[in-house]
Parts: structure tokens; C-alpha cells; sequence
């Protein structure tokens, strides 16, 4: 099932005032994108089950030493995906989305933390599960992804994060290689919106269970809503943010903007969740534009 109308409508006016508002700030949003990296990348390993928190996420990044133990791989998996993540901002725009540069990202992501499987996809005996999902056989899974891609390619008529939920739900049913195929999955969703001139978004941690929810689904009855609704609501998002920082606003936290208006907590709350309100999350912590005027 196709996003709907009204969300692709919205979607389109973000986009418009995006392009129009980002000319000359190109400094502002290359700021934007480097802060959000830890964010991003402490959602992403969280979903993998990371026990590391926003904040270890940040000092890691950062360098700097931590108050407890973590593992190793631990350090390695926030290091080697910022790095991917870095790299994807300053390739999507004159690089092809094709096995070669999946590969090598791959190759970036697992990189010091398994040299045997990093940059290769599943090979003969090599046989993976996610939950109750077992994977496709090995020897079937460069075909897979050389149709999956093919597929991507040559879909000119579907609305872009139709085709993009569609080949994330695809890409995860294979699940090419043997580890990293979740973390590296979501930074190829990004490196498709950079591609299309829009920014990226965080899937987050808080959404896990939806997350997951979306692939039981799409695995049970073939059914995308879930997916496509997750990255037009999380795509809202980044634009709200985005807009916000291009028109100067004076950003507030969402809480304090409820209490100065005297508004109710859960509509609003729920309002920010449903991308009907500009709000956005920063720290996992709901903003807004201090101006906005609910209810018009």
C-alpha cells in the first residue's frame, strides 16, 4: 500500500520550502548532519541491542574516556558507523547505489571488528536468522541483491520512499551478509534520500518495536504500510528540524511550549508523534519554534 495523498503533499511543501530556504546555508545544514551523527548512531546500534548510552555514544566519537567498561566492539561498532556515515554524506552525491559501493561500506561498518566477513557477502554455509526469519541460502543472495537493485533502478514510476521502504524490507529479507546488515541497511536509506536532494533521518531506538513490527509484516503478508509510514513520519521530521534551523527560529522544548500556552500534553505529544505539528526531536527530547501557533 502506496503513502497516501496528504502525506505525500506535505512532504512535497517541506521539500519545496527546504530547497528554497537551504540556498547559501549549505554551511548550517552540514552542521546540522555532523551533530546528528552521534544520534544517529547511537539509535542505530541500540536497535542492534548496543548497550552503550547517547552520551557514551557522543564521548566515544569525541575521544574521550568513559566512566565504565564497555567492550571493544562496542567502541569499534559507534566508530566504524560514524565513519560510514561520513563517508555516505560525501559520496551519495556522485556515487551510483550499486553492489560495489554496498561492499565497500560494508567493508567500512565491520571492518576491525571481523576482517573474515567485512566487504563480502554470505558465502556457502554461512547461514543467518533474524528472529524467527531465516535468511535466503547464501548461494542465492548476490542474484538477490542484483535484482533488488536492478528493481531499484528501473522503478521510475513509484513514489521514492515507497521504493526505498521497499527495497530496506527487501535488502533486511535477504540479509546479505553475515553481520552489520541492519546498521548498514539504514544508512543506505539515507544515502538514497541524499541522492533525491533530501535530507537524512533517524530511525529510532524508541520505535524499535514498530520497527520490527514492519518486517513481521511485510514477511507475513507482503503488507509496507508500516515501513512507509515510519519513514514519511521520520523524513517529516527531519525537514520540521531542518526548516527550523534555515527560518532562525527561537527553538524551544516541546514541554515548556505546552505549558506557556497551556495546551494538553498528550494531544500535543501525540500531534509531534504524528508529524502534524513542526516539532522534532533533538536528544531524544521533543522541540518546536517558539512562534508556532497551534490550531491554525
Amino acid at each position: 500500500m502506496a503513502i497516501t495523498r496528504p502525506i505525500k503533499n506535505r512532504i512535497q511543501d517541506l521539500k519545496r520550502a527546504y530547497d528554497t530556504l537551504r540556498q547559501g546555508k549549505e554551511s548550517l545544514l552540514a552542521m546540522i548532519d555532523e551533530v546528528e551523527i552521534p544520534e544517529t548512531v547511537y539509535n542505530s546500534n541500540a536497535i542492534e541491542n548496543s548497550t552503550l548510552t547517547l552520551e557514551e555514544t557522543e564521548r566515544i566519537l569525541l575521544e574521550q574516556m568513559l566512566s565504565r567498561n564497555v567492550t571493544v566492539r562496542e567502541i569499534f561498532e559507534a566508530k566504524n558507523l560514524a565513519r560510514v556515515m561520513e563517508y555516505k554524506r560525501a559520496k551519495a552525491g556522485n556515487s551510483e547505489l550499486n553492489k560495489d559501493l554496498i561492499l565497500r561500506l560494508h567493508r567500512m561498518l565491520i571492518g576491525g571488528i571481523d576482517d573474515n566477513i567485512a566487504g563480502r557477502f554470505r558465502q556457502p554455509g554461512e547461514y543467518v536468522r533474524v528472529g524467527m526469519h531465516i535468511a535466503p541460502a547464501p548461494e542465492r543472495v548476490e542474484r538477490m541483491m542484483d535484482d533488488l537493485l536492478a528493481e531499484y533502478s528501473s522503478d521510475l514510476g513509484s513514489y521514492f520512499l515507497d521504493k526505498i521502504a521497499r527495497f530496506h524490507l527487501d535488502f533486511e529479507t535477504i540479509h546479505p551478509f553475515c553481520d552489520g546488515n541492519g546498521r548498514l541497511g539504514r544508512v543506505l536509506i539515507n544515502f538514497q534520500l541524499i541522492q533525491l536532494g533530501l535530507p537524512g533521518l533517524i530511525l529510532r531506538n524508541a520505535d524499535k518495536e514498530r520497527y520490527y513490527q514492519a518486517f513481521r509484516e511485510y514477511e507475513n503478508r507482503q503488507a509496507t504500510k508500516a515501513m512507509e509510514n515510519m519513514l514519511a513520519a521520520a523524513l517529516t521530521e527531519s525537514l520540521h528540524k531542518r526548516l527550523s534551523y534555515l527560518r532562525g527560529e527561537v527553538i524551544t522544548r516541546l514541554s515548556d511550549y505546552i505549558r506557556r500556552h497551556g495546551l494538553s500534553a498528550p494531544a500535543i505529544t501525540n500531534a509531534a508523534r504524528r508529524q502534524t505539528i513542526p516539532a522534532f526531536r533533538e536528544k531524544g527530547v521533543w522541540k518546536i519554534g517558539a512562534e508556532f501557533v497551534y490550531g491554525t
